[in-house]
């Protein structure tokens, strides 16, 4: 319940007699009003609604149920911005200078308007019924949590729209869905892809449980401090959605005069905002809570982690070289594993922020230069799906088409060819050499198997097809 009192105009007391109250008038009709749209309403109707027999001076005071949502009155008048559907009961008390008072109740009923985001996206996204976005079904044992644009359905809703929408990308042909396909675990199956002005220089990382990481930077190679960050980087890339203001292209004011003039993206922002303002800041918030929302916690691993007391114990759900595959993943080199989890670290099986480069350090269409910055990796969860679909290729070059042969790579690590070997070895992580040479596991054929088989189990189901992470667009 919210109460206002605010005082009006009026005569004096008439005489020196009794004093008569005020009395209801003309009763306030029912109004409505729309979440971020100004709405400003009279309820003294100009002095209409109360009449006071010896036209005494009133004050009046309000009872707003619920809540006020976004409404305030003062001076009779109740206006401000809705920023929350329902119906609000008013109640408006006249009083006069002796305490008497009259009363008049009526509603606000406030609604949102989306006629054009209905219409454009044939009920795919209808803002009365929003997806759970803000509250995901985590496992107790993932504690790894990045706060910060704490996910809301309404922006995660408009995130959504954007990151899907092809008006992003100046040609009108591209969209951070474009290289983000869900089908692939929001990753591309192309070594490297292509923007609005050709070949990108690396390959598409997948996007899942991003705010359940260490790492806190993003890109290949950390360029970025956080995930809103990223957002606008490919934006302003004249090679990916080209609003870079360079070589040509236009600039993000000339996005923004473009979303501006698209219907539903009025009525989103303000459902979202609470005005229709557009700007960089915003599209940054709504882009990063739709990419935070984006979970993969349902996969036959997470089955097996439930029932057991640690990632350690054998999973009762896994068959014997799958469980032989989690120890090898688990276990040091020294300790007769592939030292996998010292860098992808369970549960989450993020990347530690502390990692050097791992070995792959090619460069597009050049044998002679090397990258050796490339150390942010995206989760290991959802190298495949849970059906066994690869979601290659891998690595930042997508230098691997299978599991099998990211495992030769680890098992067998060799200083890329053309490299300077004092340069490599420098760079290389720690815990990949030994002795100042890149590392040798030995593993066995029979190995290696049981490693693929664990890796296999990481694969999730909703991520590839729960709709409120697909595109809203009609086909």
């Amino acid at each position: 319940m919210f109460l206002a009192a605010c005082g009006a105009a009026g005569g004096d007391e008439a005489g020196g007699g009794a004093n008569s109250a005020p009395t209801l008038a003309s009763a306030n009709a029912n109004q409505s009003a729309f979440v971020g749209y100004e709405f400003e309403y009279d309820t003294t109707q100009t002095g209409a609604t109360f009449s006071d027999p010896d036209g005494d001076a009133l004050t009046y005071s309000f009872v707003f149920e619920p809540d006020g949502r976004g409404l305030s009155a003062s001076g009779g008048v109740i206006s401000g911005v809705p920023e929350g559907t329902g119906e609000l009961t008013i109640t408006v008390t006249a009083r006069d200078s002796a305490g008497n008072t009259a009363s008049d109740e009526f509603t606000i009923d406030i609604g949102i308007d989306q006629d054009a985001v209905l219409l454009a996206f044939d009920g795919a996204v209808n803002l009365s019924e929003l997806a759970n976005y803000a509250d995901p079904d985590i496992p107790a044992y993932i504690t790894k949590f990045q706060g910060g644009n704490s996910v809301t359905d309404a922006a995660a809703t408009l995130g959504r729209v954007l990151f899907y929408d092809n008006n992003l990308s100046h040609n009108n042909e591209f969209s951070c869905g474009f290289c983000h396909r869900q089908e692939l675990a929001f990753g591309d199956n192309v070594d490297y892809t292509f923007g609005v002005a050709g070949e990108l220089q690396r390959h598409t990382p997948r996007l899942m449980n991003m705010q359940y990481a260490e790492e806190t930077n993003f890109f290949w190679n950390e360029r970025v401090a956080s995930l809103e960050e990223q957002v606008s980087e490919p934006i302003h890339h004249p090679n990916e959605l080209g609003f870079s203001g360079r070589l040509g292209q236009p600039d993000f004011e000339d996005l923004v005069a473009r979303l501006e003039g698209i219907d539903y993206y009025d009525e989103l922002f303000r459902f979202v905002f609470l005005d229709p303002a557009i700007t960089e800041e915003r599209l940054q918030i709504a882009i990063g809570q739709f990419m935070r929302s984006i979970v993969s916690f349902d996969s036959r691993w997470d089955a097996g982690r439930a029932q057991v007391a640690s990632d350690d114990a054998p999973f009762p759900n896994f068959t014997a070289d799958e469980n032989a595959g989690k120890t090898l993943f688990m276990r040091t080199p020294a300790e007769g594993g592939a030292g996998c989890a010292a860098c992808h670290r369970p549960p989450e099986f993020d990347i530690d922020p502390d990692v050097r480069h791992n070995g792959v350090v090619t460069v597009l269409d050049d044998d002679f230069s090397f990258d050796y910055e490339n150390t942010r990796a995206p989760s290991l969860r959802d190298l495949a799906s849970s059906d066994g679909d690869l979601n290659g290729p891998y690595m930042h070059d997508g230098a691997f088409e299978t599991l099998r042969s990211i495992i030769d790579h680890y098992d067998d690590l060799q200083i890329t060819t053309h490299a300077d070997p004092v340069e490599f070895m420098a760079a290389l992580d720690p815990r990949l050499q030994t002795g100042g040479v890149p590392q040798q596991l030995n593993l066995t054929e029979q190995e290696k198997t049981q490693l693929e088989a664990f890796l296999l189990t990481l694969g999730g189901t909703a991520l590839y097809a729960d709709q409120k992470w697909a595109s809203p667009f009609p086909e």
